[in-house]
């Protein structure tokens, strides 16, 4: 079994230094802050496994705060001799400052919508009566902090439109406190709720259900992230005496959430183990007051998407017996599989959502990573017409309440801003509502799909986004994005942030591993647990074949990814040092044996295993985890870790260690850096003036690296 066994602890007193990394063929020298490697090692299994670095994880000590301005400082300093840094940001600017606007819904006599003008750090909620009312300002997110680092997470109404429960989090943190504001007047009612992650505002007459954690009594304790219940808040009332409905205390660090029927007749209670789209399902009849709270949906094998109910019938999307999913309906009274009455079968595409207006249900599928809609009976489950798309991209929308007879939904591609759509569901008609107006010659770019074959011959797809004519001559410097996990499809859509690196003659392509949902269930398994080496032989086979098909080289190759892909990056980079140029890990799950300790970390042990749990699962993690795979004397790629102090999701320790080591380990001339962003968190609400510095940076350090002029 596990056992913690400290050899030697040394002492958090270690200061902050600046060490020479000098390489093996240049007089070049890489000056960075480093501190005394300490002796910490673990045992796992019968394995001592070192840890010098551990001193890194402990963030509020005074030796990692200067540590971290030191990596700041030298990384800074770096970014500023790069002479065209600054032309970049000005072109970033340039390319932002163009009015976004999000789709709009109805709730009540109201319609709602986001929209920035194109620099706001955030987006703002506005309100209009009806489709041809004046817009007017309810929620300006931009007045709650000096800096724009304070978002508006999420907003949800009152049945008839007059309230609306919101959440805002504060420097990027999960943490949210929700609020409510009288639509009418736009005044902020006396209600304040604290200590609320991961959980939406789900209303029930005067009222909402929302999932709460303790009350932290110290740091260490709000890292924890265990033991939430389900509450029900009456407006008007102190959060002090809301009530708990729900509370799983056979296990504490069960992640807990809700949904209530548009006709606020059904509850449903999802239970989920970990980061994953599974759960068990709890359910109360709400016309019946006093009725308990029982088991609708057991396990934690299954997805289960609620819809909304026909009358006392629950409609799901699952892939519960349907690896690409498929929807059907539940009698709570009788919920049994073999009761159950299939709406929508599986098909050849993946179920992505579904939205019920009328009769209709409106069906978004994945097919090869592309979306396609289609609409289907209610009543009796037959294919009605396909709606009609603008090309390959992806979509979002068709949301609205059963009785609307108009409906929006949005269109993005790589090479497309997101464009909305008014639908007309009577006369099956789209009409172009707004259309963004960015300052990029698209019309010279285009994107095409291909397949290539993996380590284990199975077909992976990707998207490659370039100039037109281009020229392949493997030259072309390329950038690599890939995500492969938690069951999260990485489909085509519009990121501002790219275009510098398409007019300076670069190639954007974004793959399709296994991990993520896009050809359903199966596909996530195959790279989850002990088959994540999938995910990594993936994405080395996207660059493989970039290369082997003279769009690239290994010198004019640049990796990212972000999270998970971060993780992803971190792997690669180690496993395949002489493939890239460039490594870009951001906000990185990079020590993949301890990652289970902070914060919500504990969720993701059914997607990668735990190294605590078993000798096998232990193998598997430090077979591939970044951190620990790191060998001193390795050439490794031009690599800028990137995080942010208030990521209390993925905590900023993995990069901090990932970095050091690295650091200590590089043994090419290529620099080794990391930017720690401050005022930030995992990456959800970050304003965009923050954005902007990043991706200035980011590109400064990879143009310079790839050999690129801006």
């Amino acid at each position: 079994m596990f056992k913690n066994k400290y050899l030697i602890y040394s002492t958090l007193a270690l200061g902050v230094m600046l060490q020479s990394c000098k390489n093996d063929s240049t007089e070049t020298e890489n000056k960075y802050p480093t501190a005394h490697r300490g002796t910490v090692a673990d045992q796992y299994f019968g394995t001592m496994i070192e840890d010098p670095y551990r001193w890194l994880e402990y963030e509020e000590s005074e030796d990692v705060k200067k540590w971290v301005v030191a990596e700041n400082e030298v990384t800074q300093n770096y970014l500023k001799t790069i002479s065209f840094r600054d032309k970049l940001s000005s072109r970033l600017k340039e390319i932002w400052n163009y009015p976004r606007q999000g789709a709009p819904y109805r709730e009540g006599e109201n319609y709602f919508f986001s929209k920035n003008d194109g620099l706001q750090n955030q987006s703002v909620m506005y309100m209009q009566k009806g489709l041809a009312g004046t817009p007017k300002v309810l929620l300006d997110p931009n007045t709650l902090s000096t800096d724009g680092t304070t978002s508006l997470s999420n907003s949800s109404f009152s049945k008839d439109g007059k309230l609306m429960a919101y959440g805002i989090s504060k420097a990027g943190s999960d943490w949210n406190e929700f609020y409510v504001m009288n639509v009418e007047t736009g005044k902020k009612m006396a209600d304040e709720l604290k200590w609320i992650k991961f959980s939406g505002a789900d209303w029930q007459g005067n009222g909402f259900y929302y999932t709460k954690y303790p009350q932290p009594k110290n740091d260490k304790d709000a890292g924890q992230n265990i033991n939430p219940k389900i509450y029900f808040h009456e407006i008007g009332k102190p959060q002090a005496e809301d009530k708990v409905i729900f509370d799983y205390q056979q296990d504490p660090m069960m992640g807990l959430g809700t949904t209530v029927s548009e006709d606020e007749k059904h509850l449903l209670v999802y239970l989920t183990k970990g980061a994953t789209d599974n759960s068990a399902i709890h359910y109360k009849n709400l016309s019946k007051p006093e009725s308990a709270i029982t088991p609708l949906i057991p396990g934690f094998d299954n997805y289960f998407g609620f819809i909304d109910n026909d009358g006392e019938t629950l409609i799901f999307i699952t892939d519960k017996g349907a690896a690409k999913r498929r929807i059907v309906k539940i009698d709570p009274k009788k919920p049994d599989e073999k009761n159950w009455r299939v709406i929508v079968p599986e098909g050849e595409g993946t179920i992505q959502g579904a939205s019920l207006l009328g009769d209709e249900l409106f069906v978004t599928f994945m097919l090869d990573a592309k979306h396609q809609v289609k609409v289907y009976s209610l009543k009796t489950g037959a294919f009605v017409y396909d709606v009609a798309l603008p090309g390959l991209g992806s979509v979002g929308g068709f949301g609205g309440h059963r009785e609307d007879t108009v409906t929006f939904f949005s269109f993005t591609s790589f090479v497309q801003p997101t464009t909305i759509y008014k639908y007309n569901i009577n006369s099956r008609t789209a009409e172009v509502y707004w259309k963004a107006q960015v300052k990029f010659p698209f019309e010279n770019y285009e994107t095409k799909q291909v397949f290539f074959t993996s380590k284990d011959g199975t077909k992976i797809p990707m998207f490659l986004t370039h100039k037109k004519g281009m020229a392949l001559d493997g030259n072309n410097p390329t950038y690599l994005y890939g995500y492969g996990g938690f069951n999260i499809s990485v489909l085509p859509s519009f990121n501002a942030s790219i275009l510098p690196f398409l007019e300076a003659g670069g190639i954007y392509a974004s793959v399709n591993l296994r991990g993520g949902g896009e050809y359903g269930d199966a596909w996530h398994k195959a790279g989850m647990l002990e088959k994540k080496q999938n995910v990594f032989d993936d994405f080395i086979g996207a660059a493989e074949y970039l290369i082997k098909e003279q769009y690239t080289s290994s010198g004019r190759l640049a990796i990212s990814g972000r999270s998970n892909g971060g993780l992803l990056v971190g792997a690669c980079m180690t496993q395949r040092p002489d493939l890239y140029k460039v490594a870009l890990p951001g906000v990185g799950v990079l020590d993949m044996l301890r990652f289970h300790k902070f914060t919500i970390g504990h969720a993701w042990v059914p997607e990668y295993g735990s190294s605590e749990a078993n000798k096998a699962q232990f193998d598997n993690l430090y077979r591939y985890s970044p951190y620990h795979n790191l060998k001193k004397g390795t050439k490794y790629p031009a690599t800028l870790v990137t995080t942010a102090d208030h990521d209390d999701r993925v905590v900023p320790y993995h990069s901090f260690k990932f970095a050091a080591q690295l650091q200590h380990s590089q043994a090419g001339d290529a620099p080794v850096m990391i930017r720690i962003e401050t005022s930030a968190g995992h990456g959800a609400g970050k304003s965009t003036t923050k954005v902007i510095e990043e991706w200035a940076d980011i590109w400064a350090f990879t143009f310079h690296n790839l050999g690129m002029k801006y």
